[in-house]
């Protein structure tokens, strides 16, 4: 099992909904937390708003970093030595979203996602890795999404950095296990985050001018609970939330039924578009 209690976990993406959330629970658990963001002064402010509730674990440092670029990732890891402290658990967090046909997405606005989504948390396991398998200890894990199992129309570049990061997990997995390393993948489906209001492009922007509905959106609250409950387990594959376990053991043995429901699903997007 891992343990949370002291242990040093450095967040990506730390600002966001599942970043908040994560940080308010692993310092309930005692752990000692190195978070990161693009804006330093955002991820203070709710830092301290955060730690006026809970006064146990530790915050180390909050840094900033742009982890759209390689050089973002290589200076985080810098950032991280400086501060002489081994990490015992890396939670590649960070993540955008877009939705539109894959034509009309700005090619630089697609392949920024790529970067952030797929390129950075390669690039952080990769750096991390090496000190973990040295110290035969350690523990990385890729929030994915439940677009990493199943793709629908709108997010063919999104679903992409998911799936790529599913195959990367599942390599990794099989390539540190001997060096006691943990590697941890989570597909969520859609929860109540910033996320949601991704921007859209082009003809199917207009299936979701409204937003995503809210109503069957997850409570990010429950799904960092089961996902810190999947790292603690050593669990390679964590479903944190029903329609993610539902969808992924549809995707494996009745795919066609899963489409047939996807279909209805944007027909309902469709008919609320309109009312």
């Amino acid at each position: 099992m891992t343990q949370l209690y002291k242990a040093v976990v450095l967040i990506t993406g730390a600002s966001g909904g599942f970043g908040q959330e994560l940080t308010r629970q692993l310092l309930k658990a005692g752990s000692r937390l190195i978070l990161t963001d693009l804006d330093a002064a955002i991820l203070h402010q709710k830092v301290e708003a955060i730690q006026s509730e809970i006064s146990t674990g530790e915050v180390i440092a909050c840094l900033a970093v742009d982890l759209a670029t390689r050089e973002g990732s290589e200076n985080l890891y810098q950032q991280v030595k400086k501060l002489d402290i081994p990490v015992d658990i890396l939670i590649n967090n960070a993540g955008i979203g877009l939705f539109g046909r894959m034509d009309e997405v700005p090619s630089e606005i697609w392949e920024q996602l790529m970067q952030v989504n797929l390129l950075a948390p390669m690039r952080l396991s990769s750096l991390f890795a090496a000190d973990m398998i040295t110290r035969r200890k350690g523990h990385i894990v890729n929030i994915s999404s439940l677009a990493g199992w199943s793709a629908t129309a709108g997010m063919a570049h999104y679903s992409a950095s998911k799936f790529g990061l599913r195959g990367f997990s599942e390599g990794l997995f099989n390539e540190v296990r001997e060096h006691q390393v943990k590697v941890t993948a989570v597909y969520p489906f859609f929860s109540r985050t910033p996320i949601l209001r991704s921007q859209s492009f082009g003809s199917l922007s207009k299936l979701i001018e409204q937003g995503f509905p809210e109503s069957l959106a997850t409570d990010p609250v429950d799904v960092m609970r089961a996902t810190i409950q999947g790292i603690v387990n050593d669990k390679l594959h964590v479903f944190p939330d029903p329609t993610a376990r539902s969808v992924h053991l549809l995707k494996r043995y009745s795919p066609l039924l899963l489409d047939l429901i996807s279909h209805a699903f944007t027909r309902r997007l469709k008919l609320a578009q309109r009312q």
